[in-house]
C-alpha cells in the first residue's frame, strides 16, 4: 500500500512523481492507463514522419521551469522559434492576431472592423457571455469577420453559453493607433500574444522533453492500469485488470468528468449531476507527409471562415527538421466536435481532407502517409455552470482526500508549462510539515497539512 496514488502519467502526473521524489517522499505510486507515458504529449512515427497530438509547443516565461528543462533535457536540445503564424479568409492570408494586422483584407472588412471598433459601447454590467466581451472590447466588425467564428468552430458549442474567464493571455488587446498602423502596413516584426516566441525539440517530437522528465522518475511507473472505479469510503482505487490499490492521498490527474463518474460512495448523486455540466469537446487531429520540401514556410494558419471545418493547419517540418523525411514536408489539421456521430465525423474528416490539399495545392500522388488521431478530451467549455460551480466539486473531492489537478483534471486551459508549476505544487501541498512527520506515525498526510492550513 502506497500513501500517495497518483492516476496517470501525462505532464502533471509525471511532475507530481518528479516532484514527490525531489523533496524526498518515495511512498507513492503512478499508475497509467496506456501501454506509454505522456498523455496528450505523445508522438508517433509513420514512415519517417513525426506527428504530435495536435500541436504542442513549449511556452517558457517561469525561471523554475526553465532551470528544470536546461537541467533535464538542455534547452540546446530546442530550437528557438519566432512565431510566423496567419489568419486564412477572403481567399488570402493575413497575419495573427487578426486584430493588429488588418492589412491585406479587402477595403470593407477593413473599414468595418475600425468602425466598430470606434463605435463600439463598453457594457457597463458585468460582461457575461463571450460575445458580449468581444463586443465590448474589439467591436461588432471584429466580431463578425473573425472572433465569433473562429470560436464556433474551435468550441463546436453555443457562444452566448461561455464565459470571457478564459480569455485571459490567450487573446491579445489593441489599440486604435496599433490596428490602423497593422491595417497600413504589413508588420514583419511584431512579437505579440503569448505564443510570439517558443521552443520546440530538434528532435523526436514534443514527448523527447516529457519521456525526460520520466527518466528522471527514480520509481517505476505501471502502465496498462485502467481505473475501473474509486471507493472513496474505504480509500481504494479498483483498475479493470482486477488490482486494487489502497491510498491515503489521491492524486488525479485523468479528466474531471471521467473521474467522478468513477466514485462509489454514498451520495454520488451531486458528483453525477456535476459530471454532466462538465463540458468539453472532442478534436479530430488529421496528419499527413508530403513528398514536397516547399509545402510552406508557415508554422501555422487559423481558419475562422465556416466554408473550411477544420480550424487550423499547422506545418511540424517547420519546427524542426526531424520531423519528416530530408525534402518532405508534414502538416496537421483539427476539427472539433461534440456529441456528433462517426458518420458525422468521417463526411467531415472527408471534406477536411479534400480542402487542406485543395488549398495547398497537394496532389495524391504527393502524399506519403496519413495518419488520423481521434482526441476525446480537447477544449474544456468555460460554461456558466463551470464558473460557479467547479470550486464547490475540487471542494467536495478534498473532503475525501482527492486532488484532482491538470489541465483535464482541474478542468482548465493550461500550456505545458502550467501542467508541470501544477505538478510541482501538488507535491509541494501535500508533503509541507507536518505532514511528513504525520507519515511517519502512519497518518493520513493530507489531514495533518489540513490542521497546519487550518
Amino acid at each position: 500500500m502506497a500513501k500517495v496514488v497518483i492516476i496517470g502519467a501525462g505532464l502533471t502526473g509525471l511532475s507530481a512523481a518528479y516532484h514527490l521524489e525531489k523533496r524526498g517522499f518515495t511512498d507513492y505510486v503512478l499508475f497509467e492507463k496506456e501501454k506509454t507515458v505522456g498523455g496528450l504529449c505523445r508522438s508517433v512515427v509513420q514512415d519517417g514522419f513525426t506527428f504530435d497530438y495536435t500541436g504542442h509547443l513549449l511556452h517558457i516565461n517561469d525561471s523554475y521551469f526553465r532551470s528544470l528543462i536546461n537541467n533535464l533535457v538542455g534547452i540546446e536540445n530546442f530550437n528557438a522559434i519566432h512565431r510566423k503564424s496567419f489568419i486564412y479568409s477572403h481567399e488570402r492570408y493575413t497575419r495573427y492576431p487578426y486584430q493588429i494586422n488588418l492589412y491585406g483584407l479587402p477595403e470593407a472588412t477593413i473599414a468595418d472592423c475600425i468602425e466598430g471598433f470606434v463605435n463600439k459601447k463598453t457594457i457597463r454590467k458585468k460582461v457575461r457571455s463571450f460575445p458580449e466581451w468581444v463586443q465590448s472590447n474589439f467591436g461588432a466588425g471584429f466580431a463578425r469577420h473573425f472572433f465569433l467564428p473562429y470560436q464556433r468552430k474551435i468550441f463546436a458549442y453555443n457562444l452566448h453559453d461561455i464565459t470571457a474567464s478564459w480569455t485571459g493571455r490567450f487573446v491579445p488587446q489593441t489599440s486604435l493607433r496599433e490596428m490602423i498602423v497593422g491595417a497600413l502596413k504589413d508588420k514583419t516584426d511584431d512579437a505579440i500574444g503569448y505564443n510570439a516566441h517558443f521552443y520546440y525539440p530538434k528532435q523526436g517530437g514534443i514527448e523527447y522533453w516529457i519521456l525526460k522528465l520520466a527518466q528522471a522518475i527514480a520509481k517505476p511507473i505501471i502502465t496498462e492500469y485502467c481505473v475501473q472505479s474509486i471507493d472513496t469510503k474505504n480509500k481504494v482505487v479498483k483498475f479493470t485488470n482486477g488490482h486494487e490499490e489502497p491510498y491515503h492521498v489521491l492524486i488525479n490527474t485523468m479528466p474531471l468528468d471521467t473521474l467522478l463518474g468513477m466514485l462509489k460512495e454514498p451520495t454520488t448523486r451531486n458528483f453525477a449531476q456535476a459530471r454532466k455540466n462538465l463540458k468539453c469537446n472532442s478534436v479530430v487531429n488529421f496528419n499527413l507527409g508530403v513528398a514536397r520540401h516547399d509545402l510552406s514556410e508557415k508554422h501555422w494558419i487559423y481558419f475562422p471562415e465556416t466554408e473550411y471545418p477544420f480550424y487550423r493547419i499547422g506545418f511540424p517540418h517547420n519546427f524542426a527538421d526531424s520531423m519528416a523525411p530530408q525534402g518532405c514536408s508534414s502538416l496537421y489539421g483539427e476539427f472539433a466536435h461534440i456529441g456528433k456521430s462517426k458518420a458525422f465525423v468521417q463526411r467531415t474528416l472527408k471534406q477536411a481532407l479534400a480542402q487542406t490539399k485543395k488549398i495547398l495545392g497537394i496532389a495524391e500522388h504527393e502524399i506519403v502517409t496519413e495518419k488520423i488521431m481521434h482526441i476525446s478530451h480537447a477544449y474544456v467549455i468555460y460554461n456558466f455552470w463551470r464558473e460557479q460551480h467547479l470550486p464547490k466539486v475540487h471542494a467536495r473531492l478534498q473532503e475525501h482526500d482527492i486532488y484532482s489537478v491538470g489541465r483535464y483534471g482541474e478542468w482548465k486551459y493550461a500550456s505545458m508549462q502550467e501542467g508541470v508549476l501544477d505538478g510541482k505544487k501538488i507535491a509541494e501541498q501535500i508533503t509541507i510539515l507536518p505532514a511528513k512527520t504525520a507519515y511517519y506515525q502512519e497518518q493520513p498526510i493530507i489531514k495533518e497539512q489540513q490542521k497546519e492550513v487550518a
